[in-house]
């Protein structure tokens, strides 16, 4: 892959940027809200959601909370 190929993977689809919990997977649910739920090493977590933007999903993307802390999205090369 090239350089300019790896930065146009992903686009940034949520405007809300979310503060990351140490022990916490984050993901968006079939709500369209971003949710968090704890790890195995996060004992005490409990699982709620996160935010108040709603994302409207479409088929063949795989969402995910960027290192930055927004909703991004991917294609997926098999969808």
């Amino acid at each position: 892959m090239t350089p300019a190929e790896v930065l146009h993977m992903a686009e940034r689809v949520g405007k809300e940027q979310v503060k990351r919990e140490k022990g916490y997977l984050y993901y968006l649910g079939k709500d369209g809200y971003l949710w968090k739920t704890p790890t195995k090493l996060n004992k005490s977590g409990r699982k709620g959601r996160v935010g108040t933007e709603k994302i409207t999903r479409q088929d063949g993307y795989m969402y995910f909370l960027d290192k930055k802390g927004f909703v991004s999205r991917a294609r997926m090369k098999n969808a």
